[in-house]
């Protein structure tokens, strides 16, 4: 399962990234607007990254658990782990992930020795937690506790990222399932961003009271990622016209099925960038130094965008590859990317799905 290029180079860089994390523990229509932002190659990132593993298949999300790398695999609802040499394992599998089509086992998140999984399952996404145990190189899986379900789910537009915010609490990603008008219903999860505490309650500052909903009018997110001034950034999949990346602000309406893009109407925030989806189809994202970082599924990228400038942006990997589900800060300050060209839509070749590192200045 792993490709044994350059392992010992690979096996420094992994060690290096849980040392700097143990020893700093702590707790349609077109819409009218500016053209597609166009992107330049050369950005501040490294253009060569390192492959850390290999032969995964449909990995869909990274985290970090003590400085233990945690990927979900969506089709096959593992939970793996990767040691310092850069050898899999399986920690645990989410029995009750499946779905077929864009569902399975998507994103996941660690607090606190809990793993946080959203995945779909039988009568909608869900989001369960469970305690991590075991040792380095012995991790596993106790329990589930269900954190929050009846998420509407569909073949397509599950959403599915999750993660915890800078103020501790928990924010999901929900997409249409395929019912459009379902993204501006406030009495419905789908087409949302979500946010709740970490036992799935709802916070009392929530915009909405007494509802999860964060903001609404979304399609398809499946990107989040906070600043260093607690600013929370969002991707978005658009269906034919613009893929976007927008600034969420607490209550907000991003204006899906009505508008696409930016739209230039009062009643909806629009995206501080878009793109056509041929060179996009965001995904997970990752803010690191002052730059936040897109992987790009259809569009075969990682994108750049400066934070001091987010409407414009630069490109690294362009179709070097293949398609990019994720990219997550590393603890030695890199990032680390993902491939996904396992999933069905993809071309793989001999070593796919891989864990990429990326170093950023």
């Amino acid at each position: 399962m792993l490709t044994r290029a350059k392992p010992r180079r690979r096996a420094a860089l992994i060690a290096a990234a849980l040392l700097t994390a143990l020893t700093g523990c702590t707790a349609a229509d077109e819409q009218p607007g500016p053209p597609a932002a166009t992107g330049v190659p050369g950005a501040a990132a490294s253009s060569t990254p390192e492959v850390l593993a290999a032969g995964l298949d449909a990995p869909w999300s990274i985290a970090f658990h003590e400085g233990i790398p945690l990927v979900s695999e969506r089709d096959s609802a593992r939970v793996l782990e990767i040691d310092a040499d850069g050898n899999v394992r399986e920690a645990g599998t989410i029995e009750d992930a499946g779905g077929g089509g864009e569902g399975g086992l998507l994103g996941i998140a660690v607090q606190d020795g809990y793993l946080y999984t959203y995945f779909t399952a039988d009568g909608g996404n869900r989001i369960e937690r469970r305690r991590i145990t075991g040792a380095p190189g012995s991790l596993a899986l106790e329990d589930p506790e269900t954190i929050l379900d009846g998420i509407p789910a569909g073949p397509v537009h599950n959403g599915g990222r999750i993660a915890f915010g800078p103020d501790g609490l928990l924010y999901a990603t929900a997409g249409d399932a395929g019912s459009r008008d379902s993204a501006q219903d406030r009495d419905s999860l789908a087409g949302k961003i979500l946010r709740m505490n970490p036992d799935g309650g709802v916070p009392e500052d929530n915009p909405f009271p007494g509802t999860l909903i964060y903001s609404y009018g979304h399609r398809n997110p499946q990107g989040i990622a906070w600043d260093s001034n607690g600013v929370l950034y969002a991707s978005e999949f658009g269906q034919n016209t613009w893929d976007e990346l927008n600034v969420i602000e607490a209550g907000g309406n991003y204006g899906w099925p009505e508008v696409e893009g930016i739209a230039g109407d009062n009643d909806f925030i629009d995206p501080v960038q878009q793109w056509t989806p041929g060179e996009a189809s965001p995904s997970g994202i990752a803010v690191a130094g002052t730059s936040l970082y897109i992987a790009n599924l259809r569009g075969e990228r990682l994108r750049e965008v400066p934070l001091d400038d987010p409407g414009t942006s630069t490109e690294q990997l362009a179709g070097a590859y293949g398609r990019l589900r994720d990219v997550v800060n590393a603890p030695d300050g890199s990032v680390w990317i993902l491939t996904n060209n396992t999933d069905g839509r993809g071309r793989p070749g001999q070593d796919d799905d891989r864990i990429l590192r990326l170093a950023t200045d």
